[in-house]
C-alpha cells in the first residue's frame, strides 16, 4: 500500500534504490519484484490527499509501470478501521436507504473517473478492515448484520456494473482470529451479501508472529474450504 506517496513526495521525501540512486518509488518496487500495489481513497479527505484525484494520478502512475491495482474503499473522510468506521460528513445525516445509494454512487464515480482514464483496477476492497462492519451505526455488524450485507451487496452491484471483472474484496484484520471471520462471512452469506475475495490484515510482533501466521495459515485454508473463495492477505 503506497497511498502516502504523493504526501511524502509534495513535501520533499526521495527514495533511493539499492546503489544509492534517487528513483521513483514505484520504479524501485517493481525492481525489487513486486507486481501490485494498494492505493485507498477517502471520500472528502479535510487535505485533499487520497481523495479521487489524488488516487488517479498515483493509479495512473501505478499502470504505466504495468503492475496491477487493487483500490480500497474506506467509505470515510478519514481512516476505518476496527475501532472507527466514521460517515463521510457528506452522508453523516441520511437515512439507511439514502447511504446505500451514497455508498454505490461514490463507488461508481470513483471506478468510472479510472475508466475514463483507462485504468481498470483488478481488485476492489468494499470497506477497510470491516471487523464489525462500516458506517456506523448504521451498518455495525454486531447490532445489524443485515445493514452491514446490504452495504456490501450495494458496493458489490456498483462495481460490477463498471466492471464485471473486477473481484471484490471484503476485508477483515486479525486474520489469525478464525471466529471472527467465520462470524463476518457467515453473516454476510446468511444475509445474501456476495464477494470473490476474502481480504484479511494481520500485525504480528516480534514475540507472537510464528503462532500468529500458523492461526492465519489455518484460517484461510478454513476461509477456503467453507466459502469456496480466494482469499488474500492485502
Amino acid at each position: 500500500d503506497i497511498s502516502w506517496l504523493t504526501q511524502m513526495e509534495a513535501v520533499g521525501r526521495k527514495f533511493y534504490n539499492a546503489a544509492g540512486t534517487a528513483q521513483d518509488c514505484i520504479q524501485i518496487l517493481k525492481g525489487l519484484g513486486m507486481n501490485a500495489l494498494r492505493l485507498r481513497v477517502w471520500v472528502d479527505p479535510a487535505d485533499g490527499w487520497c481523495n479521487t484525484a489524488d488516487l488517479v494520478a498515483k493509479a495512473a502512475r501505478v499502470q504505466a509501470l504495468g503492475m496491477k491495482i487493487l483500490i480500497d474503499f474506506h467509505y470515510s473522510d478519514s481512516w476505518a478501521d476496527p475501532g472507527k468506521q466514521t460517515k463521510p460528513a457528506a452522508w453523516a445525516a441520511q437515512d439507511f436507504t439514502t447511504l446505500k445509494q451514497s455508498l454505490a454512487a461514490h463507488t461508481s464515480s470513483v471506478l468510472n473517473i479510472l475508466k475514463t482514464n483507462g485504468i481498470i483496477p483488478e481488485w476492489v476492497q468494499i470497506g477497510n478492515e470491516t471487523n464489525d462492519g462500516m458506517l456506523w451505526p448504521d451498518g455495525k455488524a454486531s447490532a445489524n448484520m443485515n445493514n452491514f450485507a446490504q452495504l456490501v451487496i450495494a458496493g458489490y452491484n456498483a462495481v460490477k456494473a463498471v466492471d464485471a471483472s473486477i473481484k471484490v474484496i471484503v476485508h477483515i484484520s486479525n486474520g489469525y482470529d478464525n471466529n471472527l471471520f467465520r462470524w463476518i462471512f457467515d453473516g454476510l452469506k446468511n444475509n445474501g451479501a456476495q464477494w470473490d475475495i476474502i481480504g484479511m490484515s494481520l500485525y504480528p510482533s516480534p514475540t507472537n508472529w510464528a503462532a500468529l501466521n500458523s492461526q492465519c495459515l489455518a484460517n484461510m485454508n478454513d476461509m477456503v474450504s467453507r466459502y469456496g473463495k480466494e482469499v488474500m492477505v492485502v
